[in-house]
């Protein structure tokens, strides 16, 4: 457990009291999902759930957002339904995506894997760049928007080259202090958010960016050389982080200006 329940209280009634005053947009977050299977108590499988973690929703809240839960379907009415009700959409972590997505390995582990969740982000993420409706996407998301943008994806980041003399940070379950330091493009988004170019961030992947997508570009890196972040500047906001700074909002200034750069977005194509 990350949080005790006192925490999870304090976080939270901070986070939902933040900005009541403004018109708060909406912020369209699919769900994240798993499969419980077998339950040992009622001897049934029970059912699948789908959820938005609470760091993730009180962080868009803070900021001055209103999160709402997008669960997972394939009607394109349903999906079209949804895009149309929200002012922006913010992608979760989660399971791996699918090498086959990219022409990669068919054989890779596929417990690790969602398809009906890449199916349907992808549909809502293609939606978002041809319209030109703001998008953040965390860890699992910026890789996904890279495979959206036609880019490929390491299943494995120690198998990524590092700068001459340099090896890898460690990149795995760090989420509540920094893992390693990240540097900013200043001619970017990113930059035009956290306001400056050396940042510290955690860090919870082994999947990373390889070739990167059309029209992505690259905007941040870790000093080993792993990519961490893209934008699309042909956006209005298209951006994407491989660390978690929901769960970061909190303690390092950077990552709360990062939200309340992507609300703030989010309001300026409401006016």
């Amino acid at each position: 457990m990350l949080f005790g329940k006192k925490d999870r209280a304090t976080n939270s009634e901070s986070a939902r009291g933040a900005k009541s005053v403004d018109k708060r947009p909406v912020i369209g977050v699919p769900s994240r999902y798993i499969d419980p299977g077998f339950d040992q108590e009622t001897g049934e499988y029970i059912s699948q759930r789908e959820y938005i973690d609470q760091v993730f929703a009180d962080s868009i809240l803070a900021a001055g957002g209103l999160p709402i839960v997008l669960p997972i379907t394939m009607d394109e009415a349903s999906i079209r339904s949804y895009f149309d009700m929200c002012d922006g959409l913010a992608f979760q972590g989660g399971q791996d995506v699918d090498p086959v997505l990219w022409g990669g390995d068919p054989n890779y582990d596929k417990s690790l894997l969602c398809p009906e969740r890449d199916a349907y982000e992808l549909a809502l993420m293609k939606l978002a760049l041809d319209e030109d409706k703001p998008l953040f996407a965390v860890c699992r998301g910026v890789q996904l928007l890279n495979v959206a943008l036609g880019g490929t994806l390491s299943m494995n980041y120690l198998e990524l080259d590092t700068p001459e003399d340099m090896v890898h940070w460690r990149h795995t379950a760090v989420l509540k202090q920094a893992a390693h330091p990240v540097i900013v493009d200043k001619d970017s988004l990113l930059y035009g958010c956290v306001h400056t170019t050396n940042l510290q961030v955690n860090s919870c992947h082994h999947c990373a960016l390889e070739l990167l997508g059309k029209e992505a570009v690259l905007v941040a890196e870790a000093t080993d050389g792993i990519v961490e972040a893209i934008e699309v500047p042909t956006k209005r906001f298209c951006l994407g982080v491989q660390w978690h700074p929901e769960y970061t909002w909190q303690s390092f200034a950077t990552d709360k200006l990062l939200w309340d750069g992507y609300i703030s977005a989010v309001k300026a194509t409401m006016k």
